[in-house]
């Protein structure tokens, strides 16, 4: 590796090695390893059980695991959760908001493409697609270095998800904002993501996104569900810089 490629290197943000949890002595994940680095989009992939949001959960501390899981001191992280049961919330959009940051929503609801109205709306009121966008907005009103994205636009019409994701992908350039993404989406992942994790209870893959086809992905991740050849998945190391 030449000197300057050193010198060009992103300071690595999340370093993970050998991770596992286990629920009730059932593994639920295995020897989970990657790095990412500043500004640079993970999607993880899997079947539905494949243990996805327990990385997630995991990755902040939320549940007991093994292995080592390593942040950088700047790692501010925000979350975007899979939904939020909101009828029961008898306040605003605004007043949601501002139980985490006072003032300056409007950069963050411009970047979910909702109009500064919807802050005088209740949480209640909201369509799942608004709602879904307002959890995004709240998880980048105070500018976290890292966002975790759990199915972040599963609530959202199809016309309405492309644009979202094209201003989080503005909004990682302009901050510099690492993002680790769970989808089903194959289109988000080979769009929007620099690296993808396939799991399924343990890593079947872990690739620059560019160097994996769609439908090579697919076999991986479903095998013989894609196609009757059944190959076998492959493991793969981070590509050096």
């Amino acid at each position: 590796m030449h000197e300057d490629s050193e010198v060009l290197r992103r300071p690595v943000v999340l370093s993970v090695s050998g991770l596992g949890v286990k629920v009730g002595g059932k593994t639920v994940l295995e020897n989970v390893s990657f790095n990412l680095e500043a500004k640079e989009t993970l999607a993880i992939v899997g079947p539905n059980g494949s243990g996805k949001t327990t990385l997630f959960r995991a990755l902040m501390g939320l549940v007991p695991h093994s292995g080592r899981v390593s942040w950088s001191t700047e790692s501010k992280i925000g979350l975007v959760p899979q939904s939020l049961v909101a009828t029961d919330l008898p306040i605003t959009v605004a007043e949601f908001l501002s139980l985490k940051c006072k003032a300056g929503f409007q950069e963050s609801m411009n970047s979910v493409g909702l109009g500064m109205e919807v802050l005088r709306q209740r949480l209640g009121s909201l369509s799942g697609g608004e709602l879904q966008r307002v959890l995004i907005a709240w998880a980048i009103v105070d500018r976290p270095r890292v966002l975790l994205f759990d199915e972040p636009t599963s609530g959202v019409d199809i016309g309405a998800e492309e644009p979202i994701y094209q201003r989080l992908e503005s909004l990682k350039e302009q901050l510099g904002i690492t993002t680790l993404l769970i989808s089903h989406n194959m289109h988000v992942v080979m769009h929007y993501s620099d690296y993808v994790l396939a799991l399924n209870k343990r890593p079947l893959l872990f690739s620059e996104t560019k160097n994996v086809s769609h439908t090579k992905l697919l076999e991986i991740i479903y095998g013989a569900q894609v196609t009757p050849q059944g190959t076998a998945p492959q493991e793969a190391e981070r590509p050096s810089s």
